[in-house]
């Protein structure tokens, strides 16, 4: 294998025209003496001319090979572009379901100067004799496939000098961090065989594995946990790939339930096991992206949740000794639980997802929110029309995400205000603020809705006896109820879960009628 020359592109490129190959008794190229060997001190990219033309030569005898790599490999691959169009030719052919033999693959290279230069359709030959089999085709690609790899880490590392060298106001440091990690993951991803058709059986067998490990889970959940039993056993938990859109007005307490599920999760991963807990739909690592709130906001808020402290006292210090213990202890406990936030403001959702990545490969990643979406740009912002196209991109952009690192994410959304419009306030699909394609692209879509909190805000005076008289029988039947309303499920049916929800600590859970008090409390 040779290390030495240029190139360009994914491949970095190669050599054509006369001299870039010689043939070597008709059936095999040999590689010029290089740069390097001249004394110039130029060195050739890494590349196996030997290995190319083994994996042409199997696929001309064996056209049945070109499936076992047609996944891994595309032109782009080949180091020499000779091969690069010989494989395209090849992967014509095959494709328009003829064969490709030296003798089919000849016409449409009839005037390729670099095939002539070595002999035109005797080269072809050569390259099918000189193969004993497709059998070895595969070993071959990957040869090809781990060289062009290299190649593309050259050109990305080359970019990545020059660009740090041009100093200039219209990008940061930071936008070439996040290119630079597009570019090594579109990298890292290149040729892996995930596409294409399955046998349907493999498709049924994944169903039935599936539907048996919720048999056999506590809870007999298919997805991972929430921590409220009452909207798992509706949704069957948060399942992989799954894009989930929370909704609801400023208010309703969309930040908090998030907040609560992602923390119910991580207590979950500690609680039964780490990755054990993850196998069992019991609990996983979440990432949580905070566009709106700061970190030490939302830790205020799980501080409050976990130890009971109303968040007033917590930010104003007023607390018992007893409380200030109970707030030490879930310090302590949230030390270990595996909860990551992002606070970046304004974030682009190619940065977004670049994060997500590198959290998914270096730490393990089980599920993402983002809080909220609104605050999330597209990629280039200026190119849209309006801003209903930029959120269709972001919502597109998540469910892709979710599909390929195989998790759950749940993102938040605002509403529109025409919801206030509506004697009955309880929200509706169309109520999706630059809905877009938000409710297309999501497998689940659901409304957060507390009636305590519009009864709250017309409360009466006391001095008027009668309509203080109704406004209490009112909210007696609402205090702590939230409803949680299932607009769209993929999966199965829609509805409405009704939850516990205790404002001074913002904290969800699952509901009790307010006559069993120490259950609810509990």
């Amino acid at each position: 294998m040779s290390e030495s020359g240029t190139g360009g592109d994914i491949t970095g490129g190669g050599r054509s025209g006369p001299g870039a190959i010689a043939p070597a008794n008709g059936t095999a190229l040999t590689p010029v003496a290089s740069l390097t060997e001249k004394g110039l001190g130029y060195k050739e990219r890494p590349h196996s001319i030997e290995a190319e033309q083994a994996l042409l030569g199997a696929l001309l005898v064996d056209n049945e090979a070109f499936f076992r790599v047609s996944d891994l490999l595309t032109p782009e691959h080949f180091y020499e572009p000779l091969h690069a169009r010989i494989y395209k030719a090849v992967t014509d052919l095959v494709g328009r379901g003829h064969t490709a033999t030296p003798l089919t693959i000849a016409p449409y290279l009839a005037r390729d100067p670099a095939l002539e230069e070595l002999g035109g359709p005797d080269y072809l030959v050569g390259l099918a004799a000189a193969s004993a089999s497709g059998y070895l085709a595969l070993d071959y690609g990957r040869i090809v496939h781990d060289l062009a790899l290299r190649r593309g880490l050259i050109t990305i590392g080359e970019q990545m000098v020059a660009e740090a060298y041009e100093v200039s106001l219209e990008r940061d440091p930071e936008d070439l961090i996040v290119t630079a990690e597009e570019q090594l993951f579109r990298l890292s991803t290149t040729g892996r065989a995930q596409g294409g058709f399955k046998d349907f059986k493999v498709a049924v067998h994944g169903a039935h594995d599936m539907a048996l490990k919720a048999y056999e889970r506590e809870g007999h959940l298919s997805g991972l946990s929430t921590g409220l039993s009452d909207l798992d056993q509706f949704m069957g938990g948060l399942q992989s790939s799954d894009l989930l859109i929370l909704a609801g007005r400023p208010g309703m307490g969309k930040t908090a339930l998030a907040c609560n599920i992602g923390f119910n999760v991580a207590k979950g991963f500690v609680a039964h096991g780490g990755e054990a807990a993850v196998q069992k739909g019991m609990g996983g690592r979440v990432g949580f992206f905070s566009l709106e709130m700061s970190a030490e906001q939302l830790a205020m808020r799980l501080l409050a949740e976990e130890s009971r402290v109303a968040s007033s006292k917590l930010r104003t210090g007023d607390f018992s000794e007893e409380e200030y213990r109970r707030v030490a202890a879930a310090v302590q406990m949230i030390d270990v639980i595996p909860l990551m936030i992002d606070d970046t403001g304004g974030l682009p959702i190619a940065a977004l997802a670049a994060r997500a990545r590198r959290q998914k490969q270096l730490f393990g990643l089980d599920l993402l929110i983002v809080d909220y979406l609104q605050l999330v740009t597209a990629s280039n912002s200026r190119r849209f029309d309006s801003r209903v196209q930029e959120i269709s991109e972001v919502t597109q952009a998540l469910k892709a995400l979710a599909k390929e690192l195989n998790i759950p994410v749940l993102a938040l959304s605002q509403l529109s205000r025409q919801v206030e419009q509506r004697p009955d306030k309880r929200p509706q699909l169309s109520d999706l603020r630059e809905s877009g394609s938000i409710e297309q692209d999501a497998d689940i879509v659901m409304f957060v809705y507390r009636e305590e909190y519009y009864l709250n805000l017309h409360k009466p005076d006391v001095s008027d006896v009668e309509r203080w008289q109704a406004y209490d029988a009112d909210l007696k039947k609402v205090e702590g109820l939230a409803e949680l309303i299932i607009g769209k499920q993929r999966h199965g049916p829609t509805g409405t879960v009704k939850l516990f929800f205790d404002p001074s600590i913002t904290r969800f859970g699952d509901y009790v009628p307010a006559d069993h008090l120490p259950e609810r409390y509990g």
